[in-house]
């Protein structure tokens, strides 16, 4: 049996992936791009991939390839219909990250809400040692107690947030993208409501026609202008320009970005420009990468292909 990790990397070096060579004879590589796909799939029989394109092009010259093993849920990467012609199996993982993606929206929304990045600068600086009084509070802050979260996309992530949230004292509404949502929990409301309700707005929906560019320049004139926008679902779920605008005309007060519409971010990219991280603090999509997390992502790919050789179909997308 063959493998072959396309992008080793992609789940960090400091994780162990040596579990894979108990299937069979692996080749590493440490990232991997559409250019170089084929020709490191043309002999496998099992391929893991992460972000390298999947279909037709990457695979019509790779005859032994059974399954494909994702690092990761969305699938948006792969040609599932080519690969059910194929009778290639591919195998995703879910709910490896929750635990991570909720800690990380909670970290953006309350590091924004407390100014915490001015007031960490201005302890460093020395300004705080050359004061005269125990305190400071130059930028005002509040509390989260009290205040309306809305959520986009009520999944286990959005649940997650949903539950802490509440535990901080929020009011939890929440818009489904979708439209299919069975939760019955909490408040669902209409986009507009939710807009114009939230003071804290965190999206973890999927990527789809109806969620792209979901939050544009339409919406920001609808939101609170004390309102903090968080993204941990996808970037393209938000319109670049129309944040930038809406952060450097004052229509909203901060966001919270670990997703980008082009990532890694592109040097044009308008948000670049805000060096305010009392207002636009971005992370380098880390949100889903604690090191638990990675781990269990590794050990859950490991079992979909022990489940595969065992005859089980086991987190099949593509059946």
């Amino acid at each position: 049996m063959k493998l072959v990790v396309l992008e080793r990397n992609s789940v960090g070096t400091d994780i162990d992936v040596s579990c894979f060579e108990r299937f069979g004879e692996v080749a590493y590589y440490p990232n991997t791009v559409a250019e170089n796909t084929a020709e490191r799939v043309k002999d496998a029989d099992i391929v893991i991939a992460n972000k390298a394109p999947m279909n037709e092009n990457t695979l019509k010259d790779a005859p032994n390839v059974k399954l494909i093993c994702l690092f990761a849920t969305g699938f948006d990467n792969v040609d599932l219909s080519y690969c059910k012609s194929r009778g290639i199996r591919v195998a995703n993982v879910v709910n490896y990250s929750t635990a991570a993606v909720v800690q990380h929206t909670l970290l953006l929304a309350l590091a924004l809400e407390e100014k915490l990045a001015f007031y960490d600068d201005y302890v460093k600086s020395e300004t705080y040692a050359n004061q005269d009084r125990f305190s400071n509070f130059d930028r005002p802050f509040g509390e989260l107690e009290g205040k309306t979260w809305g959520i986009v996309g009520m999944g286990n992530i959005g649940r997650g947030v949903a539950r802490a949230a509440q535990a901080l004292g929020c009011k939890v509404i929440f818009y489904s993208a979708s439209g299919k949502s069975s939760c019955t929990e909490y408040e669902r409301v209409e986009f507009d409501e939710l807009l114009t309700r939230s003071d804290i707005l965190s999206l973890h929906c999927p990527l789809s026609d109806r969620t792209r560019g979901l939050i544009n320049k339409e919406a920001f004139s609808r939101m609170k202008e004390t309102a903090i926008l968080v993204n941990v679902a996808r970037g393209p779920v938000v319109d670049t320009q129309a944040l930038y605008d809406a952060l450097t005309e004052g229509r909203i007060a901060a966001a919270g970005l670990d997703v980008l519409e082009k990532e890694p971010i592109s040097r044009d990219n308008p948000l670049g420009k805000i060096k305010d991280s009392t207002k636009l603090i971005i992370t380098p999509h880390m949100a889903w990468a604690s090191t638990e997390a990675r781990m269990r992502l590794v050990d859950e790919v490991t079992k979909n292909i022990q489940a595969f050789l065992d005859g089980e179909e086991r987190n099949i997308v593509n059946k």
